[in-house]
């Protein structure tokens, strides 16, 4: 039990008032030590929250070149009718330089009478070639969205970037990881993808697994015995 006498001390100093000048000097320093419990309160309070709570700051994402839906339902349809059966290709919006180059081709009639004159099985079928009749080459566009996905058609070029004219080729197989050179150059960073089969897969697998010979120009074994015709190319929408 604490004693009287302390009962009597705590009375005397509850009831002992300071006189003016030391009752200022509690004042201030009451008002400082408050004013320094605030602001080391609010550092633990907001810096904690900023460290633990805040959102990450990523840096934005490049621009795409195309559209999140990558084969438009309202696109340029265009159909090959070849000697094996009829091809249906849709092409891309996003390729604006390619697609119109392709399709004012065809209004042409360019690609009529034209063979598929390279065919590799598990690889691709190429055509447009058309010897009699000069074409400017135009831009590569490949953009973020080029994929050279199964069935999708591309244009075909030399080595050179922007080289393409009339020549494209259609995938048999997912083409993209493919190394086209030996500093590892990929497949769709070199080859613009502008459409897609969308009926006629079945011809597509026809004209590739016809019978082949060694093409003499390359030494490659890509040349049809019986090469298919796109009889006439035409424009459906």
């Amino acid at each position: 039990m604490p004693s009287s006498r302390k009962n009597q001390k705590q009375k005397k100093i509850k009831y002992s008032y300071p006189n003016r000048q030391n009752r200022n000097k509690i004042y201030i320093t009451i008002g400082i030590i408050a004013v320094a419990a605030v602001v080391i309160s609010a550092f633990f309070v907001f810096g904690h929250s900023q460290s633990n709570n805040s959102p990450i700051v990523y840096a934005p994402a490049p621009p795409l070149t195309s559209p999140a839906s990558e084969y438009s339902s309202n696109g340029t349809q265009v159909l090959l009718i070849t000697s094996k059966g009829n091809i249906i290709i849709q092409m891309r919006d996003d390729k604006p330089i390619t697609t119109q180059n392709f399709v004012k081709l065809v209004k042409q009639g360019f690609y009529d009478g034209t063979i598929f004159h390279r065919v590799m099985v598990g690889f691709m079928i190429q055509g447009g070639e058309n010897q009699s009749i000069n074409v400017s080459s135009i831009p590569d566009e490949i953009g973020n969205d080029n994929r050279n996905l199964q069935y999708t058609i591309a244009m075909a070029k030399t080595s050179e970037p922007n080289s393409a004219t009339s020549q494209f080729f259609i995938n048999l197989v997912d083409n993209g990881n493919i190394t086209v050179n030996s500093s590892g150059t990929k497949f769709d960073s070199v080859y613009t993808v502008f459409g897609t089969v969308i009926s006629g897969q079945s011809v597509v697998n026809a004209i590739a697994n016809a019978p082949v010979t060694t093409n003499p120009s390359t030494g490659e074994d890509s040349q049809p015995v019986h090469p298919a015709t796109i009889i006439k190319a035409i424009i459906i929408s």
